[in-house]
C-alpha cells in the first residue's frame, strides 16, 4: 500500500528549528514534499503575492525530502505546491508548523501558519496548522511530538469536512506532561494595540505598533483555557466566514 502524501509548509521560514521538527515527524507517517518561505513570513496572514515575482528553487536542507523555498507567503507557498510542484499529484495531508508562538484565538486571522493550512483547505485538502505557545527560539518541541503523530493519523483516517482546518496549538514543555486533547473554540479575546511615536535620526516621524492580549472569555470550552491548562487545543477553522445568524437577523429586520 502505497504511503500518504504529506506537503509541509510553515511561515517561520524553511531554516526554521520548528519544520525540522515537524519534517522528521511527518516522515514516520508518509512521503514528505517540503515548500516553504526562504524567510521568515509571520503575520501575514491570507496574504498572496500579485504585483512581484514569486521565485523557486530546490533547497538541499534536509536529507531524503523534496524540499523547495519559496519568495513568498505561506499561502503562495501551498498554491505553487499544489498546482505547480505536485501538479501530478494530490496530497492527502497538508501540515504547517510548528510555529514558534501561539496562534490561539484572533491570532488565528494574521497568522502565516495557519493561512497556509487554511490555503489548502481552499483546495479541497485535509489540513492542519501546529503552533507552540513558547516564543523562544530554542524552545523544546519533543513533548507534542507524540501529539502531532495522533492528530494527522487521525485526519488521515478519517479526513475533514470541506473547507476546514484545523487550528493545533500546544502549551510549552512544562515539569509535568500533557494533560490530554481539548476540541474546543476559538477564544473570545483580541490584541488591544498601542502605538508608539518615535522619530528616526533624520527626525522624521515613525510609529511601533505594540499592545497587550486580552481575553474576554471566561469559559472552559475555549482554546485559551486549555493551553492554560496544560491541554492541547485543536479548533476546527473554516474559511467561509459568513455569518448566517446575522443573514437571517437582517433580512427579518431590515427594510430593503
Amino acid at each position: 500500500m502505497a504511503k500518504p502524501l504529506i506537503l509541509v509548509s510553515n511561515d517561520d521560514g524553511i531554516t526554521s528549528k520548528g519544520i525540522r521538527v515537524l519534517i522528521e515527524t511527518m516522515q514516520q507517517l508518509g512521503d514528505v514534499v517540503v515548500v516553504a518561505p526562504n524567510s521568515p513570513q509571520s503575520g501575514m496572514g491570507h496574504a498572496i503575492t500579485i504585483g512581484d515575482t514569486l521565485r523557486l528553487e530546490k533547497s538541499n536542507l534536509f536529507s531524503n525530502v523534496d524540499a523547495y523555498e519559496c519568495s513568498g507567503t505561506p499561502a503562495d507557498c501551498v498554491k505553487i505546491a499544489k498546482h505547480y510542484v505536485l501538479k501530478n499529484h494530490q496530497p492527502d495531508l497538508v501540515v504547517s508548523g510548528i510555529n514558534h508562538g501561539s496562534n490561539t484565538s484572533i491570532s488565528v486571522l494574521y497568522s502565516g501558519t495557519m493561512s497556509a493550512a487554511i490555503e489548502a483547505a481552499l483546495e479541497g485538502l485535509p489540513a492542519i496548522g501546529f503552533s507552540l505557545c513558547d516564543y523562544d527560539s530554542e524552545a523544546d518541541f519533543s513533548h507534542v511530538i507524540p501529539y502531532i503523530i495522533k492528530i494527522a493519523q487521525q485526519t488521515l483516517a478519517h479526513g475533514l469536512e470541506k473547507g476546514i482546518a484545523l487550528n493545533v496549538n500546544f502549551p510549552p514543555k512544562q515539569n509535568e506532561p500533557i494533560k490530554g486533547i481539548k476540541i474546543c473554540k476559538q477564544a473570545d479575546a483580541k490584541w488591544q494595540e498601542e502605538f508608539d511615536e518615535r522619530k528616526d535620526p533624520y527626525g522624521r516621524r515613525y510609529f511601533w505598533m505594540a499592545g497587550n492580549f486580552v481575553n474576554f472569555d471566561t469559559g472552559t470550552d475555549n482554546d485559551e483555557w486549555a493551553i492554560a491548562n496544560n491541554y492541547v487545543a485543536v479548533v476546527p477553522c473554516q474559511y467561509d466566514l459568513t455569518s448566517h445568524q446575522a443573514m437571517e437577523t437582517i433580512s427579518k429586520r431590515w427594510e430593503l
